[in-house]
């Protein structure tokens, strides 16, 4: 009888796992020279990646090229033209595509064209590599040209502030390249030009990108209505079947495909909702009312003018494969994808907001910063700082106080307002329905293609480059509006306004990156160079009274914490009066009200997530100094593991303990749980911790605080019971080693 291995998490592998992979579409056809065996399945990509390096491999007969890391494999048919006929779920050994579309599609002067693709696969339900053979090309659409491999590229430059950084991530991150090249096929009605589409896979997770490119290889401009730049007949699944009840978030809770672009804004902060060029629609060439077609596509236009001889690129798509419908590992294999795709979201300082700019009001604070450990200054909202003041005087007085930080090394920028400010009637987005300023996602707000928003944009550049500051917070950034204006010199009309302005955003947001900055903005743009956004809240929470506060605060940690790691959102303290409350709602004045500011610093500190600490001051007594300086130590002492993913425990409900549990495989400190007690009295429990993402296996040493490690043997789940008590109204972690 032949011994039966399972992996980590109870899947059976060996012989018969093998043979599940082997029957995947892509599996079927031979590979050039053979290829490297499969990194074992046991190894689980959360915990130890290194296995899974991402290869190109060419089918014996040049018809057929693949990408693959042993997580994830991408299968081309190249003839007689380009066209995705297996995407394989190696984790799972599922095949996600049930039929050939073509690779993109472009509107061109009206006419929409194919790119790449092949027709006449008899049934839309499932495919079959048979059906290859008598399978077409569209004459009408682009023709694969030829094929060009390659490494990933960065996006953009990045320039590393390691201090705010635990861990060195590579950029761009290590795998494979390919380019497709297409030119006009025989009917194709517009023939003048190039396209290229990109795809690269990436070592250790399964996730691939792609864009695309267009040439105008003519004489005369061209005009580009409309493009998709991906295009998914993936199988249906229980979120598809469910889809048309209910909205795209749904599908990101239960789809097998995560998929995420840069073009993505909205202020909601949250990806689902701010994701806008991702659709899950249903599929015209399929007899079936679910959503199983994935198109990634902007919701306007663009209607740009591409001239002779000019360029043209797309945003980026990433398409994430889950191996699990637990939204605890989904959850990490989403952060885990912004943490690659994106690692400047890793930096994660202490910082403060001062509630006034005038010098030595900033230099006071400056020097708390510095006594307690804090590493950064923003001059908050209200304070009176003007990034757009270019007037000779403000600008060496704000120089001179970059200089004073830097010698107490601490970082300092501040607040600027875009959108929701208002503003001259010709600046302003105009309403495609009523012609009139109006129909902003934040009330009235100025385009980012007139004339103010040219001089914002050079205002901000010169006052950075002048002052020395580099920490540059932009709220209510770009949105998304729509602009009908005709008059603005940066867009022709309704159609292209969406595109012009997240163009102009973007390559403010990247030039920040370049330069080093610290870039924090409530919306969606990490994939362009933002660390942090909020990580979910209302504003009007922190004007109620400060004893229901903390709850809420962890409420909103454990719930953001879903699908950003602990350094990707903020949360809020307010040190003095915001919104309303008075002083029931503040921290103010300090050392009266000590031991709930030590909550917050402990809730937030405790779980890697920073705050806008927004005041005048961070103590005010020598006994308060103390006791911020504690919980920062405490932070740093950490840090790695602190800012390192979250499994959620219990969520806040004030009636029992709550907690969270960092997990970190590659650390001394695999793991690190914080528990929180609410209650008016001393409580006694059995804690279950669940360990498996720790990476330990059989036995964990367990600490309380500071006091003796035991070891607890784990059990078939990989977690362990610990007994703990915590103190009234107080906290307590446990340290796993």
């Amino acid at each position: 009888m032949t011994a039966m291995q399972f992996d980590r998490r109870g899947f059976l592998v060996g012989a018969l796992s093998a043979g599940a992979l082997n029957a995947t579409a892509g599996a079927l056809r031979a590979q050039e020279g053979g290829s490297a065996p499969a990194p074992s399945l046991r190894a689980d990509w959360l915990i130890d990646p290194s296995s899974y390096l991402a290869k190109l491999t060419h089918s014996a007969d040049g018809r057929e090229v693949t990408i693959d890391n042993g997580l994830v494999r991408r299968i081309f048919r190249l003839a007689p033209n380009a066209a995705t006929i297996a995407i394989d779920n190696l984790m799972t050994g599922e095949s996600e595509l049930r039929a050939v579309r073509p690779e993109a599609q472009v509107t061109l002067d009206d006419y929409e064209i194919e790119v790449g693709g092949l027709v006449g696969q008899p049934t839309q339900s499932y495919f079959l590599p048979e059906w290859l053979e008598k399978m077409t090309a569209d004459p009408r659409a682009f023709h694969f040209v030829r094929l060009e491999e390659g490494k990933p590229v960065e996006r953009f430059p990045w320039k590393r502030v390691a201090k705010w950084s635990t861990e060195e991530l590579p950029w761009p991150p290590p795998g494979v390249a390919l380019t497709f090249h297409y030119a006009a096929g025989p009917q194709t009605p517009v023939t003048n030009v190039k396209l290229r589409v990109h795809y690269e896979l990436y070592d250790g997770i399964p996730v691939i990108a792609k864009w695309m490119e267009m040439e105008n290889a003519g004489d005369s401009a061209l005009i580009l209505n409309s493009f998709k730049a991906e295009l998914l007949a993936l199988v249906e699944s229980s979120a598809t079947k469910a889809a048309p009840l209910q909205h795209d978030g749904l599908l990101d809770m239960l789809a097998p495909m995560h998929i995420e672009t840069d073009y993505a804004f909205g202020g909601n902060m949250q990806a689902a909702k701010d994701n806008v060029a991702v659709h899950w629609v249903t599929d015209s060439r399929y007899h079936s009312d679910q959503m199983s077609l994935l198109e990634c596509a902007p919701p306007v236009g663009p209607e740009l003018e591409i001239g002779s001889r000019e360029t043209w690129r797309s945003f980026n798509v990433f398409e994430l494969l889950h191996d699990s419908s637990d939204a605890e590992r989904r959850g990490l294999a989403r952060r885990k994808m912004m943490t690659t795709l994106a690692p400047w979201v890793q930096e994660n300082p202490l910082y403060m907001h001062i509630r006034y700019a005038e010098p030595e009001k900033v230099k006071f604070a400056i020097d708390q910063c510095a006594a307690v450990g804090f590493e950064m200054v923003m001059l908050s909202y209200g304070s009176g700082f003007d990034i757009e003041n270019s007037s000779a005087a403000y600008l060496s007085q704000m120089k001179d106080l970059a200089n004073y930080a830097r010698t107490k090394d601490i970082a300092i920028g501040g607040y600027t307002l875009l959108a929701s400010r208002g503003g001259d009637a010709k600046d302003l987005i105009i309403d495609v329905k009523t012609g009139l300023p109006g129909g902003g996602r934040f009330g009235p707000s100025p385009c980012l293609c007139s004339e103010w928003a040219d001089n914002y944009f050079k205002n901000v550049h010169a006052f950075l480059d002048a002052t020395g500051m580099n920490v540059f917070l932009n709220d209510g950034s770009y949105p998304g509006d729509l602009c009908a204006s005709t008059h603005h010199p940066g867009h022709k009309g309704y159609l292209d306004s969406q595109w012009r302005q997240w163009q102009a955003i973007i390559k403010l947001y990247r030039w920040c990156r370049e330069q080093g900055f610290y870039l924090k903005v409530p919306d969606w743009y990490f994939l362009n160079g933002s660390s942090k956004t909020g990580m979910g809240y209302n504003e009007l929470d922190w004007s109620l009274p400060r004893q229901y506060q903390p709850v809420i605060e962890r409420q909103d940690i454990y719930d953001g914490t879903w699908e950003k790691t602990p350094s990707m959102g903020w949360m809020h303290v307010p040190l003095v009066e915001y919104h309303g409350g008075g002083e029931a709602a503040t921290v103010e004045p300090l050392h009266e009200n000590l031991a709930h500011y030590e909550t917050r610093l402990a809730d937030l500190l405790g779980a890697g997530v920073q705050a806008t600490w927004r005041g005048t001051r961070l103590y005010d007594t020598e006994e308060t100094r103390l006791a911020v300086k504690k919980w920062v130590d405490f932070y740093k002492r950490y840090r790695a593991i602190l800012n390192s993913d979250i499994i959620h425990l219990r969520r806040p409900d004030g009636r029992d303990w709550d907690g969270i549990l960092h997990v970190n495989p590659k650390l001394e400190i695999r793991g690190f749980a914080m528990i929180y007690n609410p209650l008016n009295e001393e409580i006694k429990r059995e804690i279950r911790l669940p360990l498996y993402y720790t990476g330990l296996a059989a036995t964990a040493r367990i600490q309380q605080e500071d006091g003796e490690a035991r070891t607890f043997q784990l059990d078939r789940d990989y977690g362990g019971v610990v007994p703990v008590r915590i103190a009234a109204q107080s906290r307590t972690w446990l340290i796993v080693k």
